[in-house]
């Protein structure tokens, strides 16, 4: 079995959004692995973080962050090191001037820190890169496996990437990465879609998760007025302009209801102008970006969850919804009927269609009944199919299996 040193490359990490990385990475330490930690920009957001998530901050490498006298010394290194894997390094990146991103400056970044990372990797005995996303941090994995010595392997989640395929050269860092973990069937028969044949046998669906233990079920909330909840940034692809449409529409129905929206992004502002144009500013409150154990304290006071996404993989807030036997509404999207069943584990609303999510939440605020049904099955099919520690132990037997690793 392979038990040397890996690492995981994040372009943010760790990051308020993206909690389930750092719960992966701590599952592969549990298992007996040794895990660096490498993120491209320094977080935002530590403040907010749980400590064991600001410790993970100082022991994470920031590639950005670092002078430019050491970036200097990482590539002198790099090239007594490796003469001729430097040169392929180089002229690789010499190449992202004609494809890809086909930006001068991005190709000149990304050589800078693929060096910052060899040296980092060399000094820590690591010879396998496991990146998140897909995203641009993927090109530098792939420059890194161009010097020599190191290979990469990709989680792919979606669905952004798919929209950018050429640019995001996604064909060619799945076609390099030793193996590909997929967080849903959708997102394989996307990839799948890119890729020769021959090399589908290498794409493993391997499920975000959660763990059931921490997200157990939330006793009866017993609010006078239902709790309606949505936990996202906020942004366009969380379709949350739509969900204020239908608490519109419910209000005008005289239906009683409260909304906490928690998160921050650039939506913020026009969501808020557009609760006040409504008349819902008393129905809604936004909360801003909280660390996890502040949101976990909201999920006990929720009623429902909504999620009215456009564009999703498969959301971990619904799996933590869900754990919590929060009745959830969410849309028909990419991998969500995956997670959702409707009207067996939660209901699920037509994206971008107001009324049709106000007719499914009001169908749940009408029916104790089925909240109950459907947020214990919810929970069961959590633990089933998304509990992290059984799909986090797939990844290390991914990472343990030497093939994988080729």
């Amino acid at each position: 079995m392979n038990r040397n040193p890996i690492a995981y490359l994040c372009s943010e990490y760790p990051a308020i959004s993206h909690t389930f990385i750092y719960r992966e990475i701590e599952s592969l330490r549990k298992a007996g692995m040794t895990v660096h930690t490498a993120s491209i920009h320094k977080p935002a957001g530590l403040g907010i973080m749980t400590p064991a998530e600001q410790q993970e901050a100082e022991n994470t490498l920031m590639v950005l962050s670092q002078a430019p006298l050491s970036i200097l010394r990482a590539h002198l290194h790099c090239l007594m090191k490796n003469p001729g894997g430097y040169l392929k390094m180089t002229a690789s990146a010499l190449r992202l001037l004609t494809k890809g991103p086909k930006d001068p400056v991005k190709a000149v970044a990304y050589l800078a820190e693929a060096g910052i990372l060899l040296q980092w990797a060399h000094r820590n005995g690591v010879t396998h890169i496991h990146e998140h996303f897909g995203n641009p941090t993927a090109i530098v994995a792939m420059l890194m496996k161009r010097y020599g010595g190191i290979s990469y392997s990709i989680s792919v989640h979606g669905p952004d990437i798919f929209y950018t395929v050429d640019s995001a050269m996604l064909a060619e860092k799945v076609r390099e990465a030793s193996f590909v973990r997929c967080i849903s069937h959708y997102c394989r028969s996307q990839v799948m879609r890119i890729s020769e044949v021959d090399t589908w046998h290498r794409f493993h669906i391997v499920r975000c998760g959660i763990d059931p233990e921490i997200y157990s079920p939330r006793p009866e909330p017993g609010n006078s007025v239902p709790e309606l909840l949505c936990v996202g940034r906020l942004v366009p692809a969380k379709g949350q302009h739509i969900l204020l449409e239908a608490c519109d529409l419910l209000k005008k129905e005289g239906v009683p209801f409260h909304l906490t929206m928690v998160g921050d992004g650039p939506d913020r502002k026009s969501l808020e102008a557009r609760s006040a144009s409504a008349g819902l500013t008393g129905n809604v409150t936004f909360t801003g970006a909280l660390g996890q154990d502040k949101v976990r304290d909201i999920y006990d006071r929720a009623d429902i969850f909504v999620l009215a996404s456009f564009a999703e993989g498969v959301p971990v807030v619904l799996m933590e919804a869900m754990a919590k036997e929060i009745p959830v509404i969410s849309t028909r999207i990419t991998g969500i009927p995956e997670l959702i069943e409707h009207q067996e584990d939660g209901l699920l609303a037509v994206p971008g269609d107001a009324a049709d999510l106000a007719r499914q939440i009001k169908k749940l605020l009408d029916t104790p009944g089925l909240r109950s049904t459907l947020g214990k099955a919810g929970r069961l099919k959590v633990d089933r199919l998304y509990n992290q520690h059984r799909n986090n132990a797939l990844m290390v037997n991914h990472f343990l299996n030497e093939e994988n690793l080729a």
